[in-house]
């Protein structure tokens, strides 16, 4: 069906897996089912428009199936699926390129929500007003080919990473509020910690090789929210 979001699922556990592509199905989508992290890795391809990946697989580590989903196919939003809740095996997942989390037990009308948000976000990095490439500094970034670049060196990042750095530098030299930035990178309903934006923050200026202590490139307004420098700080 031409135009209907693939969804793959990689989930081993028939009482969720089943009841899960149900209700995925009756939202829309086309459901692939991969029971196994090795065959979630042989199955993604071009065609996935969205992955649903529970932590917990009978054969690899989750996180690094994560991790290795995410180079198949950049820019295709993950959503996870994890028991552990603990902040920091949260942090563990969404830094292996997860756009968002779910906890287990979750609710299916919750969980349908997250999706329906990661593709919204996902399909807006398409088609953006005029030449899909913004360059601020040495850093570039094209919407349309989702890709970013410090240099000559191109950066690996994940779904919620790209749209916060294209974000950035199409604003630069402008204060962006937490809660714009929410609003456009998560969603307007999002009932969730700041935190997920920090988190974010620090990982892009880690990607982007900048220091917190002297930013180049991504500073903090305390108690406002970011701004991407226009050009690099003068030498002291």
């Amino acid at each position: 069906m031409k135009g209907v979001p693939h969804v793959l699922l990689v989930e081993d556990d028939d009482g969720i897996a089943t009841p899960l592509s149900a209700a995925l199905r009756g939202d829309g989508y086309q459901v692939l089912r991969a029971p196994t992290g090795r065959e979630a890795l042989a199955r993604a391809s071009e065609d996935t428009g969205a992955i649903v990946l529970d932590l917990g697989l009978p054969d690899l580590d989750g996180v690094e199936v994560c991790r290795r989903l995410r180079a198949i196919v950049p820019g295709v939003p993950v959503l996870m699926l994890t028991a552990r809740t603990s902040e920091a095996d949260i942090v563990v997942g969404l830094d292996a390129g997860a756009d968002d989390y779910v906890t287990k037990p979750f609710r299916l009308a919750e969980l349908l929500a997250r999706l329906r948000a990661l593709l919204r976000r996902a399909g807006g990095r398409v088609g953006a007003e005029g030449s899909s490439v913004v360059g601020i500094q040495d850093v570039r970034v094209d919407r349309a080919a989702h890709r970013a670049w410090r240099g000559d060196e191109e950066l690996g990042l994940s779904a919620k990473e790209f749209d916060l750095l294209a974000l950035l530098v199409e604003h630069a030299g402008t204060v962006l509020t937490r809660e714009r930035i929410m609003e456009r990178v998560w969603d307007t309903n999002w009932l969730g910690s700041t935190k997920t934006l920090d988190m974010h923050v620090s990982w892009l200026r880690r990607k982007l090789g900048d220091d917190v202590s002297q930013p180049r490139y991504v500073t903090t307004i305390r108690g406002v929210g970011f701004r991407f420098e226009p050009s690099p700080p003068s030498p002291s």
